[in-house]
């Protein structure tokens, strides 16, 4: 496993990134799997190249959803035409 870990370069852990960058050590972790962040993973510890996260950090992304998403207002059913539409046939 060592011999994958290139010591050239800086690495930092997982919560060691999200403490530089704010975001989470799931979310961190995510992108590594996803291969959008370099890193080695040692067991369950990930490291990551500290370039590769200040290059992600210094590229524009999308926001997210600013709060919860609201439901659709449903619109009252009105009974009576299904009444009346089975009477009449």
């Amino acid at each position: 496993m060592l011999k994958d870990i290139d010591t050239s370069r800086e690495y930092i852990t997982t919560s060691e990134a999200a403490r530089r960058s704010r975001l989470s050590t799931v979310y961190l972790t995510q992108l590594l799997r996803k291969g959008k962040l370099e890193g080695v993973q040692l067991a369950r510890e990930w490291l990551i190249y500290t370039d590769s996260l200040e290059k992600f950090l210094a590229t524009p992304r999308k926001s997210g959803p600013k709060g919860p998403r609201s439901k659709p207002k449903q619109e009252p059913s009105d009974s009576t035409s299904t009444k009346n539409e089975s009477d009449n046939t």
